[in-house]
């Protein structure tokens, strides 16, 4: 039964939840990591770009890859993205941080953006690494959004997954998309809806200046998160509305079908996952669902203080894939 009792806890001062979600993307500052941008063409015409930051000085590749992606309106330079990357690099594993399409500070060509459920252009990157690297061991490693990304691939590929994947790890993933939704509706997380809203919004702005039938949609009258998704991202992606897109891009459908070890990191104060995000069920029912609850971390928390070198999430990640590798 691999539910971990975990063994994080900030100090008193920082165990606040919010204290622990917001204070790392103000005041975390990450150095040592160089990228090399590589852009691949998508089937459908369009490029998604890849930073890579190989372990060796020589750039030499490894034997391992870590395959790392952000959370929604993150992209290659956020805090956590940088310290998972050093994390893996001081370690002797290279790292390829995957910017999702209209987030690497370029807009992408095609209508549609991304979203939670996009396992099939995460595919066209393993396929475009695989083309060009010979790795023989990938780890796929997800925060948030992108948590509930590389754990619903896992489980739709069961097991068909490559091979070369050996594991993968989600940080404060939103299991259940519905559930989460809920919660950053509700007044407590109106700062934090808020921000969210603002980045899309402005996306948006730019998406309707290359797709001029796009500015029907009155961005002004969106007013947050799941008229957002009703309106933008579900009929962009090809979903129905928001409770389609968020029932169906859902990882929660798919862990009963993950046939290689993943971990799930998810704190019990997080304050924009719901009861539902926490799959104590498929941990106990499925013996590749590995599942760790700390009782304080936030929402990509997981600091003990703010001018640390390495957070834990980061070490214990490295630590669980490496554990699984050497097995």
């Amino acid at each position: 039964m691999p539910i971990y009792d975990s063994e994080f806890m900030p100090l008193q001062k920082y165990r606040n939840a919010y204290i622990q979600s917001v204070l790392p993307t103000l005041l975390r500052k990450v150095d040592s990591v160089h990228y090399t941008r590589q852009r691949i063409n998508t089937s459908d015409g369009d490029f998604i770009d890849l930073d890579w930051s190989l372990a060796a000085e020589n750039k030499v590749p490894a034997e391992s890859l870590a395959v790392i992606c952000h959370g929604l309106e993150g992209s290659s330079d956020r805090a956590y993205m940088l310290g998972m990357v050093k994390a893996f690099n001081t370690r002797g594993i290279d790292a390829v941080a995957y910017n999702y399409r209209g987030c690497s500070g370029e807009m992408n060509l095609m209508k549609k953006l991304y979203s939670a459920g996009a396992t099939d252009d995460l595919q066209e990157v393993l396929d475009a690494i695989k083309k060009h690297y010979d790795y023989p061991t990938v780890y796929l490693v997800g925060f948030s959004l992108g948590g509930n990304l590389v754990l619903k691939y896992g489980g739709e590929k069961a097991g068909d997954i490559d091979p070369h994947i050996k594991g993968i790890v989600a940080i404060s993933a939103p299991c259940d998309l519905y559930s989460s939704s809920i919660e950053l509706l509700k007044a407590k997380n109106y700062m934090i809806s808020l921000r969210f809203l603002i980045m899309l919004r402005n996306k948006f702005k730019v998406k309707a200046d290359q797709y001029p039938e796009l500015k029907s949609i009155n961005i002004k009258a969106i007013k947050n998160l799941k008229q957002f998704d009703d309106q933008i991202t579900a009929p962009l992606s090809g979903y129905k509305d928001a409770e389609d897109y968020w029932y169906k891009a859902s990882c929660i459908r798919k862990l009963d079908q993950l046939a290689i070890p993943a971990l799930i990191i998810n704190a019990a104060d997080d304050p924009i996952l719901g009861a539902e995000c926490y799959p104590y069920q498929e941990a106990r029912t499925n013996e590749y669902v590995h599942l760790e609850v700390p009782a304080r971390g936030g929402h990509v928390g997981f600091m003990h203080r703010p001018n640390q070198n390495e957070y834990w999430h980061e070490r214990r990640t490295v630590e669980f894939l490496m554990q699984i590798n050497n097995q």
